[in-house]
């Protein structure tokens, strides 16, 4: 008599994503479909404050300054932008895409002590950079002990 050992976590995650591909596809109209889609473009980003203000760096190549919206409401930063496949090539055409492309929506919570008034945005080597000024009274204040 062999013993066989499963390992039916295993099992049950192999099962768990052939059930999601087999909806995903059924989703979206598609059946047999074995050639590879890119997943949706999300542009990684950086976020870092300092006494004056705070930054939000996103990671946008190919991208142009007109392709991007930014919009600051109810103290949430939204930014949109769209990557599109070069008009020179159809997606057929293709053998291979890794690089991902598609419309792209991030939304971030602003502190109540960003001054609104005082964004500044700008677009440099594939990196687009959000600066959000703080409101003096949000800044730190040294008191000298008398």
């Amino acid at each position: 008599m062999v013993i066989t050992h499963r390992d039916s976590l295993r099992d049950v995650i192999a099962l768990q994503n052939r059930l999601n591909a087999l909806f995903s596809e059924r989703a979206n109209g598609k059946q047999n479909d074995t050639a590879e889609k890119p997943a949706s473009f999300v542009p990684a980003v950086d976020i870092f404050e300092n006494e004056q203000k705070i930054v939000l760096q996103l990671e946008a190549p190919g991208l142009k300054q007109e392709d991007f919206d930014i919009q600051l409401e109810n103290d949430t930063l939204t930014v949109r932008g769209e990557r599109k496949l070069s008009a020179e090539a159809k997606e057929e055409d293709f053998r291979r895409i890794e690089r991902r492309y598609g419309s792209f929506a991030r939304s971030f919570s602003i502190p109540v002590t960003v001054n609104q008034e005082s964004v500044k945005a700008s677009y440099d080597a594939g990196v687009l950079s959000i600066e959000l000024g703080k409101r003096p009274e949000a800044k730190p204040k040294q008191i000298k002990v008398n």
